[in-house]
């Protein structure tokens, strides 16, 4: 990319955006053909702006910019598609993915392979009640995509096939290694790690150990960063298993609150949108206020 450049029309998505001086925003976007970068929307929070019903997330977009590589100037932007509705753990889902793709991309890195996939899983996810299957597909293409696949045909020692009754330990950077039977976040069975790799994640026990498996990977290349949008979505998991614990027991109070909140999120999914407000605060406006 040249010192000084100019995109026209370029088929992007907004990951993430925060103010800037009085009226401006910076936003980071996911392009097409020119990676993750970062742009200036001049204007773009003045109440007269064209631009407020138009940069949001989950919105498929054609941007226009000019200026120098690190930080360019946003000079048009406009709908390239239907709006998608996301709401409840599939909203929260979604900004998981656009986190992911903020804290492992490099900027300025040509990724189309990757655009791909983050469109294809943003569209899936509408209408999702259960997106637990399709986060881990995504997670486990999008390691892929960045050099970080997962080795799960082969321990990494003798480079033997995975034997289903073994244990396994996977150790980042290494691959799986034969152990003596243990538990453990990272300690797996051959049948759990074979599954895992054929994606049979209609198993209830395989989708867990992925989960599980992908949580360990993924921290390991964060290398100490912390995701938000997790433990947001954690936090509504917990709210709702006390909900539905409070339910059994005839109990009330507080978690009886709970479980109102998460019966307002199956109906309205006001709990989980605040809760997605909240991890927008804390990290940096993910939403469009």
């Amino acid at each position: 990319m040249s010192a000084r450049h100019r995109i026209q029309n370029e088929p992007a998505w907004l990951l993430h955006h925060r103010p800037f001086r009085d009226t401006s925003r910076i936003l980071d976007i996911l392009s097409r053909d020119h990676g993750r970068l970062a742009l200036v929307a001049r204007g773009a929070r003045s109440a007269k702006s064209k631009l407020r019903g138009v940069l949001r997330p989950f919105l498929p977009l054609s941007l226009s910019w000019a200026g120098r590589a690190e930080l360019g100037t946003l000079t048009g932007a406009e709908m390239n598609g239907a709006p998608i509705s996301l709401s409840g753990d599939a909203l929260l889902s979604g900004y998981y993915a656009n986190e992911l793709l903020l804290k492992l991309m490099h900027r300025h890195d040509p990724q189309p392979e990757i655009f791909a996939l983050y469109s294809r899983t943003v569209e899936q996810l509408a209408g999702r009640e259960r997106p637990a299957a399709l986060l881990r597909d995504f997670e486990i293409e999008l390691l892929a995509l960045l050099g970080y696949a997962l080795d799960l045909g082969q321990d990494a020692l003798g480079q033997d096939d995975i034997v289903r009754d073994r244990c396994y330990e996977y150790r980042p950077g290494q691959g799986a290694v034969p152990v003596a039977p243990r538990s453990g976040a990272m300690a797996f069975s051959g049948q759990q790690l074979l599954g895992i790799r054929a994606r049979d994640f209609d198993d209830p026990e395989t989708l867990r150990a992925a989960g599980r498996l992908l949580r360990g990977v993924i921290a390991y290349h964060l290398d100490g960063r912390e995701l938000n949008s997790r433990k947001v979505l954690m936090e509504l998991h917990r709210n709702r298993a006390a909900g539905r614990a409070a339910d059994d027991t005839g109990e009330d109070g507080l978690a009886a609150t709970k479980s109102g909140h998460a019966a307002d999120d199956a109906g309205g999914n006001a709990l989980a949108d605040t809760h997605a407000g909240r991890a927008a605060d804390e990290e940096g406006d993910y939403g469009l206020g």
